[in-house]
Order: C-alpha cells, then structure tokens, then sequence
C-alpha cells in the first residue's frame, strides 16, 4: 500500500474518529496524547513545535518460506522482502495518521516485530512515535511530501536543530541470511585449534553490509546529508540457528541554512541522585 498524502484507506474508522476528536471536531476540546517524557515535552515545544497526538501503524503479516542449502551461504530474498514490506506497510499506516491530525513530522519513532501465538509464520509490525507541528509554519516534511519520521529522542531532536539540521525520514536497511552449516570435514581440520572460522565471518559481514547499503539507498533518496543515531540489530524471530535478520536503521537528516551557527555545549550539573 503506497503512501498517499490525506489517504485513509489504511486506517480503523475508530482511529480516524478518535484522531479527528483530537484535532477539536465533533464539538470535542482539542486533546493531544504523547509518549514523551515531561523533558521531551518541553524541549520540542522549545524549538518551536507542538504536540499532537499519538500515532501509530500496524501490519500482521505472513513471513513465507524459503529453501536454502545447507552448506550455501545466501540471502533468503523472499524472507528479506517479507520484514521489508510488513515494516513499510505499518510506517505508512503512522504517517497516515499523521496527516488526519495535520502534522509535521513524528518524533521518537519505535519499530517493534511481535510473534503471534496464533500461527507460527504470523508477525505483527507496528510503528508508534508521536506527532508533531511547528507553531510558525513553514514546510518541514520530506521531498516527496511525506511527513518526515525520526526516531530520535526529544532530547536529541533539540540538539539536532540547535546544529542547523533537521530530520527528514527513518531510513532502513534489511537482510535475511542464510549461514551454511559447518561440513564435517571442516570441523574436523579446525578440532583443537584456534582459528577464524571464515565461512562465518564472510556471511555476518555480507548480510550487514547488504543491510547498510539499503538504509543508505533510503537516505540518498530522501537527498539527505547524512544519517545520524544509526544502529544495526540482529535478530532471528525463530527461523533457526544459521537464518538472521540484521536490520540498519537510523534518521536522515538535511541543513536546514547554510550559515547557522553551532552554540557552544555548556556544562549541566544534575541535581539526581
């Protein structure tokens, strides 16, 4: 399901209600609902946004299967393209919501897979952060109209703005690989020994690397600069010892002028214990 800008098509009657309610309609009081911490709170407002409401997407999907040979390392492209399309379709659903409530952008982005005790193929995908939209206007969503998506923390969304940039989209990268079995043969040469187990290493540096060079795909289409707060996880959702999931994501971000100047860190004393 592509994302199209005032789209609803993906979304619950009762999501529509309820964020319509949020926005003032319906004789409702406006409302917004965050999962931001009172810091977060005051610092987003600080740089001139407000909060909205709480948005949120969700797939439940079926992962398919694939073959592969035992003693072949390889991507498993239809499981790949599975964790891709669920994690999209979910984005896509938040950001519609998003738009319902007249937003900007979504902060503090969390992208969660749960297995289902339903059916042991079954996964669902869900993305929740927070809506936001700036108090003076201007336009702060992506190239291709989206509102932009971070998944950085209100504490780290102000100090990216403090630098002169802003976010413009959570970019992803995935890979499911396929680790090939050790032969016997093979074991037997490395019995007693120490000594890197190659076969191993190449394909764990392989599938990351497949999985870097499509969150940085993501982010060279958004025209960004740079993406910050990257990270790369490793899970296995139950597909067995050899299958992996590396997944790389992180916020691409722009310049928002040329010419701003970086204030100087200042020294914080806490006051915790």
């Amino acid at each position: 399901m592509p994302y199209t800008q005032g789209s609803e098509e993906g979304l619950p009657e009762a999501a529509v209600k309820r964020l319509r309610e949020m926005r003032g309609e319906g004789g409702k009081k406006p409302l917004f609902t965050s999962d931001l911490t009172v810091n977060e709170f005051l610092l987003i407002k600080q740089v001139g946004f407000e909060p909205l409401g709480l948005v949120m997407g969700s797939s439940i999907y079926h992962i398919g299967f694939q073959m592969a040979g035992t003693f072949q390392n390889q991507e498993l492209d239809v499981l790949t393209q599975a964790m891709y399309h669920a994690r999209e379709l979910a984005m896509t659903r938040m950001e519609e919501e998003a738009d319902v409530l007249g937003a900007d952008g979504i902060v503090g982005v969390r992208l969660t897979v749960n297995r289902q005790q339903w059916g042991e193929n079954l996964a669902e995908f869900m993305a929740v952060g927070t809506a936001i939209k700036h108090s003076a206007g201007g336009n702060y969503r992506t190239v291709d109209n989206r509102p932009f998506t971070s998944d950085l923390s209100g504490q780290d969304f102000w100090t990216l703005t403090q630098t002169g940039f802003r976010p413009l989209s959570l970019v992803m990268g995935t890979c499911v690989y396929h680790v090939a079995h050790q032969g016997m043969m093979q074991a037997l040469k490395r019995m007693g020994r120490n000594v890197e187990m190659e076969n191993y290493t190449q394909a764990l540096y392989d599938a990351r690397e497949l999985a870097l060079s499509r969150m940085q795909a993501e982010a060279e289409a958004e025209q960004a600069v740079g993406i910050v707060g990257t990270r790369v996880e490793e899970s296995s959702y139950g597909w067995g010892s050899h299958v992996i999931e590396y997944f790389a994501v992180g916020t691409a971000v722009t310049p928002v002028e040329g010419d701003h100047t970086i204030a100087v860190p200042q020294m914080m004393l806490s006051l915790k214990d």
